[in-house]
């Protein structure tokens, strides 16, 4: 249903992309303003201070990546060491100088800094540079808006847009005039621009929170319809570019979007998928995660992430091919363990993509690790899982590995039947998973099966015969 919208509120969803909008054809520098291991800086994430395992090559890969991802033309990207951080300008005066000839011999429109600026900052180094600056979380957030294509991701975008906006009005407008408050000549001081914008700012993020909770409202009743036919939910999670959309697409035999760039998905997907004894899952593609995510967006995409949080199973999707695997996995941690979601062993299978990248002797290793290897062959196990969306390798260990881990808690039985029942043949094939089956000369089925803890009642009620099986038999 469109909406109607005043005009000072159309101004401000013009104004809520954090830097309104940046053509593609922007001669863009990006710079990495990284704390020298041991220099003091305000201790918070996105100030640019050392990742600790993270080298400075790979987040000014990543930084460049990110602007590549919405197609800026990339001049030049370059890293610098901060001794410490300016509270006027970030950087120290002679880099501000030095920086600005370069974007003048460039041609430079856009400059951005893989940290976070405050407004100050930003509007100092705009008027030192003649060029537009961005941080790190306004380069992020203009990701999202052009990515988000449902209702609730457009909504939770903008909402992300304008919270971080309503700090930043200083850098909107020049005319701080107050307007006149009251009645007649007997009026006083009035609110200024900058507050009226604020006000308005939080009128129309008041406004997206309830269309907000109209949109979580309709989720919830989709997932209560799911309640009635339960399917366990196996989420997709892990750092942005993992290949978690091509995992999805193979397993599910989807047309998700998935391209070798960040945030080249946004909106979640889910699709139901059965697994090799006949177990019908619902598989979740989720939204990618990155180091130093805005705090803002993090909140934001919470309800974008339920499938995360109610999920029986998590698939920790890790690009192995990755010179900085191990800190983008610390990473998913950190972000998962803000979100609230249980990051148990018991809950998560790390899967280690992109296998068909690797060199013979890492991949030997690596799979050697991943108890993949002929000496070390359990389907339950607690190792990761090899795989290569991209030509299958794995996959089939892969479902394995879920379809034990699902079936953990679940009982197993024995049945036998006679050839003419087919009806309870049927049954079992609908509502259970068949472990194994095998006939007799005469054309008795002696069927192992194993069954949700729901349904085990039911089943119990129509074969009192069954037998219990030990766990793992």
């Amino acid at each position: 249903m469109s909406e109607t919208l005043t005009s000072g509120e159309a101004r401000l969803q013009a104004q809520a992309a954090p830097e309104g909008e940046i053509a593609a054809a922007t001669h863009t520098l990006v710079i990495g303003p990284y704390l020298a291991r041991g220099a003091h800086g305000p201790g918070v994430p996105g100030n640019g201070a050392a990742h600790p395992t993270r080298s400075v090559e790979a987040r000014l890969d990543e930084a460049t990546g990110l602007a590549a991802a919405i197609e800026l033309d990339v001049v030049e990207s370059l890293a610098i060491s901060l001794p410490r951080i300016r509270p006027s300008t970030y950087l120290g005066k002679g880099r501000v100088e030095e920086i600005a000839g370069l974007i003048r011999a460039r041609e430079i429109g856009l400059v951005v800094m893989d940290c976070a600026l405050s407004p100050v900052q930003q509007r100092n180094l705009e008027k030192e540079w003649g060029a537009k600056v961005i941080d790190r979380t306004g380069l992020i957030l203009e990701i999202f808006g052009r990515r988000a294509s449902t209702r609730e991701g457009t909504l939770q975008v903008e909402h992300a847009h304008l919270a971080y906006q309503k700090s930043r009005l200083v850098r909107s407008w020049t005319h701080l005039e107050r307007q006149r408050g009251g009645f007649g000549f007997l009026g006083g001081p009035g609110e200024t621009q900058i507050e009226a914008d604020r006000r308005m700012i939080q009128e129309r993020m008041t406004r997206i929170e309830r269309d907000l909770d109209a949109v979580v409202r309709t989720r919830g009743l989709h997932r209560q319809s799911r309640a009635r036919v339960p399917y366990p939910i196996v989420a997709l999670v892990g750092y942005t570019n993992a290949g978690k959309s091509s995992l999805f697409n193979t397993l599910t035999r989807a047309e998700v979007t998935a391209k070798d760039m960040l945030f080249a998905t946004l909106d979640p997907t889910a699709r139901a998928t059965k697994l090799p004894h006949g177990e019908t899952v619902i598989l979740s593609d989720t939204v990618g995660f990155i180091s130093d995510l805005p705090t803002p967006l993090i909140a934001a995409f919470r309800a974008t992430l339920e499938d995360a949080i109610e999920a029986d199973v998590l698939l920790h999707v890790r690009d192995v091919s990755h010179v900085d695997s191990e800190a983008q996995a610390e990473d998913v941690g950190e972000v998962l363990r803000e979100l609230g979601i249980e990051t148990t062993a018991e809950r998560i299978i790390e899967v280690w993509n992109k296998s068909d990248l690797l060199d013979d002797d890492e991949r030997t290793r690596l799979m050697n690790l991943s108890g993949q290897s002929k000496a070390r062959n359990d389907r339950d196990s607690d190792a990761p899982v090899l795989v290569s969306a991209l030509t299958g390798e794995g996959l089939a260990a892969l479902t394995a590995r879920i379809e034990a881990r699902i079936g953990r808690h679940r009982a197993s039985f024995a049945v036998s039947l006679p050839p003419e029942d087919g009806a309870a043949l049927n049954w079992l094939y609908e509502n259970a998973e068949i472990l194994d089956r095998r006939a007799e000369a005469d054309g008795t089925l002696h069927l192992a099966i194993r069954i949700a803890p729901e349904k085990e009642p039911r089943f119990l009620n129509r074969f009192s015969a069954a037998r219990r099986l030990d766990r793992g038999t």
